[in-house]
């Protein structure tokens, strides 16, 4: 897979997948990024620099003191909607895996907001929330 691809389209929101959070740039603003990095407050700041519709990244086993998903907090304190999917469902660092096996496992408020929820698989949630149907 190359560093960025893109997977699907739901209007003017493009899902990009990226084994790496630290490949978004400016063509990914305003657009829907599923990474294979963890929900670390590191990967976090990746997300902040170019505001995305939409962030989903590997809970990498929540880890000690909520390490794995402290981005969520940290992005929704922006009102930028992020969730993880469970490092269970799809491999860390797999961004293809995380689109076709992904299950989420946490949302921030933002995303709650949104409409995603915790147990659904990543690909049918990002569909039904920005397509309003299932992929």
């Amino acid at each position: 897979m190359s560093e960025k691809t893109k997977v699907a389209t739901y209007g003017t929101k493009a899902v990009v997948l990226m084994d790496s959070i630290s490949y978004v740039g400016a063509s990914e603003a305003g657009q829907i990024v599923v990474s294979g990095s963890h929900g670390g407050l590191s990967s976090g700041r990746y997300a902040v620099e170019y505001p995305l519709a939409a962030c989903f990244l590997n809970d990498a086993g929540v880890g000690k003191d909520d390490a794995g998903i402290a981005a969520l907090a940290m992005l929704d304190d922006l009102g930028l909607a992020c969730a993880t999917y469970a490092s269970q469902s799809a491999r860390i660092g797999d961004s293809a895996d995380a689109w076709s096996c992904g299950v989420i496992s946490h949302v921030n408020r933002t995303a709650g907001a949104l409409g995603f929820a915790a147990g659904e698989p990543v690909a049918d949630a990002i569909g039904r929330v920005f397509g309003g149907g299932m992929r």
